[in-house]
């Protein structure tokens, strides 16, 4: 679950100051790319719903290990974004994409047995990256730091709101 929530704080602190400077940016699109960091994280639903199962369901071949790929992420993000009315789907998808690809990049920096991370570039190349292994994915630092760096941006962005 901190892994989770340390993927919705990354684009949200980019997001936000990026907001500083860029006038279309504001809470609700801030959002919009916060959901999409969940995207390469949507293959832990296979704890609860096995992906046979998913198969019998819709009668074609389905496995989850393809959504925390850059081909899976593209591929959602243009999903949810047809939910969303014609007039903004370029902003939708770009700001789906980036949550998605902050996700990826920085599940990329995990510390791997191998020195290798996971192939997330597939469908393109199922080369996998080396990885600077910054991080264990259950080491609570990095949540910390998300944690304050997060609500440092929190309240910068309060101040220049109020400035503003």
């Amino acid at each position: 679950m901190a892994d989770l929530l340390t993927h919705f704080l990354v684009p949200y602190i980019l997001l936000t100051v990026t907001s500083w400077r860029a006038d279309w940016l504001d809470r609700r699109w801030i959002v919009v790319g916060i959901g999409g960091a969940a995207i390469p994280d949507l293959v832990k639903v296979e704890i609860v719903l096995d992906d046979s199962t998913v198969e019998a369901l819709l009668g074609v071949p389905f496995a989850y290990d393809p959504l925390s790929t850059l081909g899976g992420v593209l591929l959602l993000a243009g999903i949810i974004t047809v939910a969303f009315d014609r007039h903004h789907w370029m902003r939708v998808f770009g700001l789906v994409t980036f949550g998605g690809l902050t996700s990826l990049l920085f599940d990329g920096m995990r510390v791997y047995a191998d020195g290798r991370a996971n192939a997330w570039l597939y469908p393109f190349t199922n080369w996998r990256p080396p990885t600077p292994s910054l991080y264990v994915s259950s080491d609570p630092t990095v949540l910390v730091v998300a944690l304050l760096t997060a609500g440092t941006v929190a309240i910068l962005d309060r101040r220049i709101r109020a400035q503003n």
